[in-house]
């Protein structure tokens, strides 16, 4: 059996708040890819505890990269929405090539938020030499 990689992050609401804040820069649709946002967005305004999930899951799959160093690809990673509301993982670009070469598999991902915080655990099983060629097909590259 190969082993897995596990990746965690935790983001506060009141990050989220701040990145929101009039006087802020508009950062989030640089974080954020454009289905994303959309799910992030309820009948009153932005979704603060989804948008902290969403931040806190992508870097918990960046994780799973083994990649310190590299700047996040922010918008190579996806965490979007299952029926039923379960979060998958897309990925696309730079992510996908960092993700075949460090041989990750199948990505899982849980989300959890209560305030003042959203948690993300991200795992994936790794892939031998064989399998990550396969695996870079089934990435959006």
């Amino acid at each position: 059996m190969l082993p897995g990689r596990v990746g965690i992050d935790l983001v506060p609401f009141a990050r989220v708040s701040r990145l929101l804040a009039p006087e802020a820069e508009p950062v989030l649709p640089r974080m954020l890819s454009p289905e994303e946002l959309g799910l992030c967005v309820t009948r009153t305004g932005p979704d603060i505890p989804g948008i902290a999930g969403r931040l806190a899951a992508k870097e918990a799959v960046f994780k799973l990269f083994h990649a310190a160093g590299q700047p996040m690809p922010w918008l190579g990673i996806e965490i979007l929405k299952e029926n039923g509301g379960r979060p998958v993982v897309r990925l696309s670009g730079r992510a996908a090539r960092l993700a075949r070469d460090a041989r990750v598999g199948h990505i899982e991902v849980s989300i959890a938020h209560d305030d003042p915080f959203a948690v993300a655990v991200a795992f994936c099983d790794t892939a031998t030499e064989r399998e990550a060629h396969q695996l870079e097909s089934a990435y959006n590259d």
